[in-house]
């Protein structure tokens, strides 16, 4: 029987969690608690982690004068006892510096450049430091601008590996016609086609080592890392037991794959999730029974906006949890949010919920069934 299989996003360790961090992970082992009780307790897997690579990483360590590796330990450490701390049932752990997914990593990126889905070439043009991509003139805003949300960018020039992306533009739009499923809330799927149309290239999936180191190495050119998003796609497969060596500890990936819900933020359905990914399956050889769905959920925002360390908006976890307990925090991120929809977080309508559900509703129901 192949098991009911959830992943989350892995969590970027240049920085600790957040509230949205904590919803996202409540939620996915709320689904897979419920697979349990319907299936079988080991008829459910539910597969978190970190995501340990990256530019961002490897700058956020400098600027502490402590080794990459140190400092994504550091973050990772806390991402670990905040889901210690929420009773995250976990099943499996994906840490991008496990050297069981740079092994299949390695062997997906040989695999492809012997089907000649990759090939060198010279870019010149404007790169995000934030975002780690290269942008094009359909980024920019209607002023011409490349906006906030691109952080620092600069123009630059250089030599990379790409991805042939846009050959595979024509099956997946045809795949995401055909698979309403494919991504959830329904009114995800039209947004995503519409992303689909405008996409123009192809995907650069290295990034030369002059400039940054902290990556996965290629296995046929050591003068490059791999690029960060390519890296952590990969994860939903490799810590499934995808081109495990045998002994390695990991799943065995036929008793898990498809994965029935990526549950991710609908920050990165595109062009991550919801275009990289499938693409890349589609092209590392899985036929279309074999996609995996994802299910997107919005984000918990303070008076309207953006929660940011910035605006000093920020809503601690770790601090909810002391105050007023974990089972009161899943509850209600559970409770005051629609899956899918963006809300405003209310440490008041916690209380409420807390009291009025919780304490009155439940109580009186079980005070009623002992007496």
């Amino acid at each position: 029987m192949v098991k009911y299989f959830v992943t989350t996003a892995i969590d970027y360790t240049n920085s600790g969690p957040h509230i949205g961090h904590a919803y996202e992970k409540v939620l996915a082992d709320v689904i897979v608690r419920y697979q349990r009780l319907t299936r079988g307790a080991e008829n459910a897997f539910l597969l978190t982690g970190v995501d340990q690579h990256g530019q961002k990483v490897q700058q956020a360590a400098r600027k502490q004068n402590i080794e990459p590796m140190q400092f994504a330990q550091q973050n990772t450490d806390q991402f670990l006892r905040l889901w210690d701390l929420l009773e995250i049932r976990k099943d499996g752990w994906a840490a991008t510096t496990d050297p069981r997914h740079k092994h299949a990593v390695r062997k997906v990126l040989a695999a492809l450049l012997e089907k000649d889905e990759l090939y060198k070439a010279k870019y010149t043009g404007y790169y995000s430091v934030r975002q780690e991509q290269f942008l094009t003139d359909k980024d920019r805003d209607e002023r011409g601008e490349f906006g906030p949300e691109w952080g620092e960018v600069a123009y630059i020039e250089e030599e990379n590996w790409y991805f042939r992306l846009g050959k595979h533009k024509d099956w997946l739009k045809t795949y995401v016609e055909h698979h309403p499923e494919f991504v959830a809330p329904a009114f995800r799927h039209a947004e995503l086609l519409n992303a689909i149309d405008r996409l123009s290239g192809d995907l650069c999936v290295s990034r030369p080592k002059e400039r940054l180191s902290w990556g996965i190495e290629f296995p046929f050119d050591p003068d490059y890392v791999t690029y960060v998003w390519f890296d952590a796609l990969l994860n939903y497969v490799t810590f499934a037991g995808y081109l495990a060596e045998p002994g390695s500890g990991l799943p065995d990936f036929n008793e898990l794959w498809p994965c029935q819900a990526h549950v991710i933020g609908k920050d990165i359905l595109i062009p991550a999730h919801g275009i990289y990914w499938p693409v890349m399956l589609h092209a590392m050889g899985f036929p279309d029974d074999q996609m995996p769905k994802l299910l997107v959920h919005g984000w918990w925002n303070m008076g309207g906006a953006k929660m940011s360390k910035s605006l000093g908006n920020v809503v601690d976890p770790f601090d909810v949890i002391q105050r007023y307990g974990t089972d009161a925090l899943r509850y209600y991120l559970m409770r005051d949010i629609v899956t899918g929809q963006d809300a405003d977080i209310s440490l008041e309508r916690l209380l409420v919920r807390y009291n009025t559900d919780l304490a009155n509703d439940l109580g009186n129901l079980v005070n009623r069934t002992i007496n």
